[in-house]
């Protein structure tokens, strides 16, 4: 190294195994244009020397940080855990790092983040939902900053976006329960104020109920915040109404365990006295007891194409939107109205 010098350089490396900084530059960033013999020994040379590229020079001079920014709703949910994992793991085999934010389904704390991470050298963002100001839009455009919506689709949007039409998706559902002689619904829903995707749930059931001669308005809604203990409480509501549903049907899976375990604790039995049902297929899903009719989303998969999508707006490609198929799973918690 250089005397005086604590930190190796990439001239230290370069001149202890004798070929230039431009070959050292090389073997760190495309080994593959050096032949084995040079390859191994520049890098038996950073490895003794314990030489680490500078991130803000190569930043600098790349003109990118090699750097993706997540934000999500909330940390507590497993659906985004699951796509998340799948998107990180696709981003490191790309070569990409990724930072991930929760803005607790505010759209003031997301604009927040939005602009934090750009400040910390984001090159694109994944963001849930398309329900967001223009002028958060605006502020994205003018620094260009791709932006993939995901976990949801919905056709004519400005925005790319990869995910599952969520009306599309809980259509089936609906359509199986007022088939099997429901008409007093109830549905558990996250609050659908600046949630796209809890607004869609909900349509997409006012709509089958509509098309089967149900009045949507009858739809006995709750909003409650993401928790098991909140999907408890919804339930005991639903049923203390002066005529309770036959059926409950949640927007998510956690909510529906609230439900069954509150359903449990007040002595009815599921699906006999009262149907449940969940959306998203999280593992929890297949292991209460009874088992949970739920909608399955591809989580992994969408996390997985997301990563490439993102890294190919991120080199001036412009992917189109990709719309991903779900599926009802019908487990152990829906039957026929009780006579």
């Amino acid at each position: 190294m250089t005397k005086g010098s604590t930190i190796p350089t990439l001239a230290d490396v370069a001149r202890q195994a004798g070929v230039s900084t431009a070959t050292v530059s090389r073997c760190l960033n495309s080994p593959e244009q050096l032949s084995k013999t040079t390859r191994e020994r520049v890098l038996q040379t950073v490895q003794h020397l314990g030489y680490a590229p500078n991130f803000n020079a190569r930043a600098l001079a790349a003109k990118r940080t090699n750097t993706v920014g997540a934000i999500i709703p909330t940390m507590e949910n497993a659906i985004f855990a699951r796509g998340l994992q799948s998107f990180q793991e696709e981003l490191g085999l790309l070569g990409m790092t990724l930072l991930v934010a929760s803005s607790s389904y505010s759209q003031t704390l997301e604009e927040q983040q939005i602009k934090t991470l750009i400040a910390r050298g984001a090159d694109a963002l994944l963001l849930i939902g398309h329900y967001r100001s223009q002028k958060t839009y605006d502020f994205l455009n003018k620094r260009g900053v791709p932006v993939l919506v995901s976990w949801i689709y919905r056709g004519g949007e400005d925005q790319i976006s990869i995910g599952f039409d969520n009306r599309k998706a809980i259509t089936p559902l609906a359509e199986k329960i007022i088939a099997l002689g429901h008409k007093n619904i109830g549905f558990i829903s996250a609050p659908m104020s600046e949630n796209d995707r809890a607004c869609d749930r909900v349509e997409g059931v006012q709509s089958v109920m509509k098309a089967s001669g149900l009045d949507p308005r009858n739809l006995n809604l709750i909003e409650i915040p993401y928790s098991i203990e909140n999907g408890e409480a919804a339930f005991k509501k639903l049923m203390s109404c002066e005529k309770p549903p036959s059926v409950v049907i949640c927007g998510n899976d956690v909510f529906a365990v609230g439900a069954i375990k509150s359903a449990k604790q007040h002595g009815y039995k599921v699906p006999s006295d009262i149907s449940i049902t969940g959306f998203d297929d999280i593992e929890l899903a297949s292991v209460i007891e009874p088992a949970l009719t739920t909608v399955h989303v591809p989580h992994r998969k969408m996390g997985k194409i997301a990563a490439r999508m993102l890294v190919d707006m991120i080199d001036h490609k412009k992917p189109k939107s990709r719309e991903l198929g779900t599926s009802v799973i019908f487990r152990e918690t829906l039957g026929p109205p009780r006579l």
